[in-house]
Parts: C-alpha cells; sequence; structure tokens
C-alpha cells in the first residue's frame, strides 16, 4: 500500500513539474509546500529558495501576488486571469498572467492555496505586432495615394533635366548641377517605389524554400562587400529545419537588408553570428490548420547597440539614424514578416550589441 501510495505522489509530481505554466502551493499558513520548474524559471528563484519559507517573504517584491494568495488562504475564493503583474526575471521584466484557486482534499477541506503564473512575453510581442501591423495598414491608404501623385511630377521633372542636360556641352558648369537633379530625383523615386512596395498588397509566390541556401549565399556576398574590414560573419544552423514554404525572393530582401544593417552598425571591426533554430516556444494557429511550430533566426551584431528611445520607433516609417536610409528598410522587412504570419522583433542594450529575430511559422 505505501508503495502504491509512493508510486502515485511521484506520478503527481511529475504532472506538476511537466506543466508549462508555472505551480507554487501553499498550506493555509502561507508556507510554501510545492514550486515547479516553470515557476522556478519565471520567478528566478530556485525551490530552496522558496519551499518551506513563507510566501510573502521571497515575493515581497510582487505584492499582487501575495494578496491573491493570501486572500484566497483566508476566504477560499478562486482569483482568476489577473494579468497586470511584472515579475523581474534576471534584471528582466517578465509580463505574467496569475490565477490562485484552493487548494481541497477529498472531503472538501481547504487545505491550502494553488498559484499558477503563465509567462505572457511571447502575447505581448503578438499583440505588439498585431497594432503595427494595424498601424501600416491605415497608413496604406494615405500613402499610396500620396506616392501616386508624386510620381507624375518627378516624371516631368526628370525629364526636363534629361532634356537640359543633352543641350549643355561637356564643358559647362551647368552639368555638373543637372548631374545632382537627376541623382536626387531618382533617390526620391526610390524612396515613392519603397513606399508602394510598403502599401500595396501582394499575393506570396509561395515554394518549398532552403532557408540555410539563402542566408549562406548572403552571407558570402556579405564577405565580400566588408573588403579589407575586420568583420567576422559566423553561421549556426540547425541541420534538423527542413525546407518549408514561403515567398524566397521577398525572404532574400528581408535576411539581406538585416545582415547589412549588421554589418553597418559594426563598422571596421566587429563580430556578425547568425542562428537558426526551432523555437519552441511559439507555435502558430490558423484556423482549419494544425498548430504550426516557428523557425527563429536571430542576427546578432556587436555593435554599439540601439538605445532604448529608438528601439520603439525602428518600424515606424521614415525613421532612420543613418545619413543617406529612407527609414522604411526594417518597415518593409516586418511586413513581408507579418505576410508570412511571422514575427520581427529586436533586442539592444547600448555598448552590448543587436539581436534581430525572425521568426517564421514552419508550414511544409
Amino acid at each position: 500500500m505505501t508503495e502504491t501510495a509512493d508510486a502515485l505522489r511521484d506520478y503527481y509530481a511529475n504532472i506538476i513539474d511537466s506543466v508549462g505554466d508555472g505551480v507554487l502551493v501553499t498550506d493555509l499558513e502561507g508556507i510554501v509546500t510545492l514550486m515547479n520548474p516553470a515557476a522556478e524559471e519565471l520567478t528566478g528563484m530556485s525551490r530552496r529558495q522558496v519551499q518551506g519559507h513563507p510566501f510573502r517573504i521571497p515575493f515581497h517584491d510582487a505584492p499582487v501576488l501575495v494578496e491573491m494568495v493570501e486572500r484566497t488562504a483566508v476566504t477560499g475564493m478562486n482569483i482568476s486571469d489577473y494579468e497586470n503583474i511584472v515579475l523581474m526575471t534576471g534584471g528582466h521584466p517578465t509580463p505574467v498572467n496569475a490565477a490562485t484557486s484552493p487548494l481541497l482534499v477529498g472531503s472538501g477541506e481547504r487545505i491550502g492555496v494553488i498559484l499558477i503564473i503563465r509567462d505572457l512575453t511571447n502575447v505581448r510581442e503578438l499583440e505588439r505586432a498585431v497594432r503595427q501591423s494595424d498601424r501600416l495598414s491605415s497608413l496604406g491608404t494615405l500613402a499610396a495615394g500620396l506616392a501616386h501623385e508624386i510620381k507624375n511630377p518627378l516624371g516631368g521633372i526628370k525629364g526636363a533635366a534629361q532634356l537640359l542636360e543633352r543641350e549643355l556641352s561637356d564643358e559647362s558648369e551647368m552639368r555638373e548641377y543637372t548631374r545632382i537633379m537627376l541623382k536626387e530625383v531618382s533617390r526620391v523615386n526610390r524612396i515613392v517605389e519603397e513606399l508602394l512596395a510598403l502599401t500595396s498588397p501582394r499575393k506570396l509566390r509561395v515554394e518549398a524554400v532552403n532557408l540555410h541556401r539563402i542566408i549562406g549565399d548572403l552571407c558570402k556576398l556579405q564577405r565580400r562587400a566588408v573588403g579589407d574590414r575586420k568583420v567576422i560573419i559566423l553561421q549556426q544552423f540547425d541541420p534538423s529545419i527542413p525546407s518549408f514554404l514561403a515567398d524566397e525572393e521577398l525572404l532574400i530582401q528581408v535576411f539581406l537588408n538585416l545582415i547589412k544593417n549588421a554589418v553597418e552598425a559594426v563598422g571596421e571591426v566587429g563580430l556578425i553570428r547568425i542562428v537558426t533554430r526551432v523555437h519552441a516556444d511559439y507555435r502558430m494557429t490558423q484556423q482549419g490548420e494544425r498548430r504550426t511550430r516557428m523557425v527563429a533566426v536571430d542576427i546578432s551584431d556587436d555593435g554599439p547597440g540601439i538605445p532604448k528611445e529608438q528601439q520603439e520607433q525602428l518600424f515606424t516609417p521614415f525613421f532612420t539614424s543613418k545619413a543617406t536610409g529612407t527609414g522604411l528598410g526594417l518597415v518593409i522587412c516586418q511586413k513581408i514578416v507579418t505576410e508570412h504570419r511571422g514575427i520581427l522583433k529586436v533586442q539592444s542594450s547600448p555598448g552590448k550589441g543587436t539581436v534581430f529575430t525572425v521568426m517564421l511559422p514552419l508550414i511544409q
């Protein structure tokens, strides 16, 4: 009988340890009696630090959780879906959802409190991606009309400048002015074309693409482009990632832009690391389809990093920190990734470099 009870206890303990959400259990006095690995990871505290201690001591920095546990212990009421909670995990804020419920024995007697904590980081990132997509959609109608209105007079200016250039002799100083005019017209035209590409809907030409071949070819080109600069580009590819369905031409545009940005960020000397992996924490679900795993591509550099205030504007049209940039490159990249039902995000700290992560659904 004892062996059966021990086996059953181990069985339930394994279930709790395998749950992806954080689980903590306290008795009615508030002493923590159980903590699973997910809770350790979310809180940044080990079982040794927490179990056997009053809940309010290790969680004094999270008064909302303390209040929830104590209220459930006293009243026996369920408190669910409380989302305005942020835990500091390893110095980084982690948004979480929390719920408490009474722990009951077979007779119905309350003997403790169960606290469930769920990491909302991925949810918040998805919400942020949706909001950005909505903003671009709203901008689209206005930008498309404006772009078409600009292209018409732009063509007239270019034609007039070309005719003027033909009338001038090779020795004329005015030819330099016409050359500048044509150059600037071409620059404005490029901005207009990028704007139209950003706002106009496109139908993806989906086919099986080899992600590692695409990135590998782009890395070869960039290694040649750096010339004599001491810039190292490292590739760390997960060989288990198969070919998946995507628009190859558009993915080339995305990764070329991100790799070139990384090369420009490091300057004369630096390290760029490109890592591919299957992202187990994300699953993309589409109505009528089964849940799909995500492939993640991290493009990191050890450059100067991006200030916090600029990170918020990176995916805003026409925002750029480059002297010759249009401020549309990253916005177009995000649009392409969104069209693939993926996510583009950035992590950066001044002096510690930058990591751009592209996540795409692994659809075969």
